[in-house]
């Protein structure tokens, strides 16, 4: 993924968070919706969208989805909601 996709990601992410709609506006990268708190602390978010934080995965091991911080390996994004009450 190039850092100006995740920019254009980022900023359809603070305009409109309707995943479908990313998935039909980029349609080479994988989606995922969750809340932030079933992301582990571990990770770090690579970008914070209004009320979500964006997390890059790759499904590069084609055995399981997993979070990478490395832009380049990237296939996909997590769009996770964070909860204010936490």
């Amino acid at each position: 993924m190039s850092p100006e996709t995740l920019a254009e990601i980022t900023a359809a992410v603070s305009a409109n968070t309707d995943v479908a709609g990313l998935r039909g506006r980029f349609p080479n990268v994988h989606f995922t919706h969750c809340s932030d708190d079933d992301v582990s602390p571990r990770v770090a978010p690579v970008a914070t969208a209004g009320d979500y934080r964006l997390y890059l995965i790759t499904g590069a091991s084609g055995h399981c989805i997993e979070f990478t911080p490395d832009l380049a390996a990237a296939t996909g994004v997590v769009v996770a909601l964070v909860d204010e009450a936490d």
